[in-house]
């Protein structure tokens, strides 16, 4: 009998990306809706289906490659070493039983590491977006183009300077924001047109469960709304009159589209340090 691994064609060492890549690409070639209801495709539909419902599962995987491992060393013809009755030869394979599935714990621990760092690095920017233009919203500076950074730099030579500084890091945080937000889009939705992946969709694993259309329209209307929420707490609370006209306008100034962006790129390229920390103290840890 194939194993479920067999069935999908893949690896049983195959990362879970690779399982789900596997499983799509199997249920559209054999999808009943595209073979004209073919009783033998719909068996072999089946079949992908059930496998990726156990492979798709990082809890019921471990427990079905547990079970493969038993069944491999334990159901042979009795000459093996993993068959023999003698107690040594039992502790011995007890001993390789465990190292294997700690091995496939440690795989599922790490693909979930991956998918929640994967996670992290398009919520992390999302936030930081959405907070950054809530505030730019209140404060309305008014500082690149001003008379203001003139008074600063006497000499037009660095106002020149701090200007391109600024709209460097503006182009490379747009480009941070755009690639986060397409991994993400790669990674977590669907492309409304696509045919449905299983005919019994309620027991599928959900692994994309927003299209695409859905998470676009989400990213705007948070950038709108908070936009508005910053503009209606600006002008209700009269900030302007605080402190220095130069720093907050009357109005919405060009300045406020080059700051959500820099403060993009601050956030993200404090995560990843973190992130490369903390990889590093587990490597260490694990070593």
């Amino acid at each position: 009998m194939a194993s479920y691994y067999e069935t999908l064609t893949v690896s049983p060492k195959a990362s879970r990306a690779e399982i789900k890549s596997a499983y799509r690409r199997l249920a559209r070639k054999l999808h009943p809706d595209k073979n004209n209801g073919s009783e033998k495709t719909a068996i072999a539909f089946a079949a992908i289906a059930e496998a990726y419902e156990i492979l798709g599962n990082p809890k019921q995987r471990a427990a079905y490659d547990k079970r493969m491992i038993s069944a491999e060393h334990l159901n042979g013809d009795g000459d093996s070493l993993f068959d023999s009755r003698n107690s040594h030869a039992q502790r011995w394979r007890q001993m390789v039983i465990d190292h294997r599935f700690n091995e496939i714990i440690d795989r599922m621990v790490a693909e979930e590491r991956r998918e929640s760092q994967a996670l992290q690095k398009f919520i992390f920017p999302v936030v930081a977006l959405f907070v950054s233009i809530m505030t730019v919203a209140i404060v309305r500076p008014d500082f690149l183009f001003s008379d203001f950074i003139g008074r600063l730099f006497s000499e037009y030579y660095f106002v020149t300077l701090v200007r391109i500084a600024v709209v460097v890091l503006f182009v490379v945080g747009t480009i941070i924001i755009v690639s986060r937000v397409r991994e993400a889009f790669d990674r977590y939705t669907y492309y409304d047109d696509n045919v449905h992946d299983s005919i019994l969709d309620e027991t599928e694993p959900p692994t994309r469960r927003y299209s695409r259309y859905f998470m676009g329209t989400l990213l705007v209307a948070g950038i709108v709304v908070c936009f508005g929420i910053g503009l209606t707490i600006g002008y209700v609370f009269q900030l302007r009159s605080l402190t220095s006209p130069y720093l907050f306008s009357a109005v919405p100034q060009l300045d406020m589209l080059f700051y959500p962006p820099i403060f993009v790129l601050i956030v993200d390229r404090m995560h990843g340090m973190i992130l490369r920390g903390e990889s590093s103290r587990l490597t260490l840890f694990c070593g």
